[in-house]
């Protein structure tokens, strides 16, 4: 599953240098053979990889208040061991929205390295992105354990000061491809 993972990685264009530099460093890091998923809760070992996929119809962005996160985020997951991450996509889509998952592109279209915040701050996220297909017209249901909210944001009107820090990049690099 490495190896799968790292083609993942390779698939990804970047935006930028900042991007440049962290593909590089996801790439070192896939081939140090440190352990790439989640073992324990909240962070055993502390850094680990997520699935994270953006649920976007047109010009809007579907964004969940993250409860632990206590901001707003596209939804994703640890991506558990043997699992590839756009399983984790698809099964975090299904356990989450109840959305049985489309991908808009194939492979992820972003990588970012964070460092949590919230109520589990203290571990490594090496999160890729993932687009999927959405539609506003259908009635949302979410995860009520997760989440406190589920909204759509026109992209010009996501709540920048209250999300992901590589949220503007990412929202740039969707809308520009």
């Amino acid at each position: 599953m490495r190896a799968a993972i790292r083609e993942e990685v390779e698939l990804i264009q970047p935006l930028d240098g900042l991007e440049q530099e962290t593909k590089l460093d996801v790439l070192a890091w896939i081939d140090s053979g440190a352990e790439l998923c989640r073992l324990e809760k909240p962070a055993t070992p502390p850094k680990h990889l997520i699935a994270y996929f953006a649920v976007v119809d047109g010009e809007h962005i579907l964004l969940v208040d993250h409860i632990n996160a206590e901001l707003w985020l596209p939804t994703g997951g640890h991506v558990d061991p043997g699992e590839h991450p756009r399983d984790t996509a698809l099964r975090e889509a299904q356990e989450e929205l109840s959305l049985a998952g489309e991908f808009l592109k194939e492979g992820p279209v972003f990588v970012t390295i964070t460092e949590t915040v919230g109520k589990t701050a203290g571990h490594t996220d090496v999160s890729l992105w993932y687009v999927l297909r959405g539609d506003r017209s259908i009635n949302l249901e979410f995860d009520e354990t997760e989440f406190c909210d589920a909204n759509w944001f026109h992209k010009d009107n996501v709540p920048l000061d209250r999300t992901d820090r590589h949220m503007s990049r990412f929202l740039k690099k969707l809308y520009t491809d």
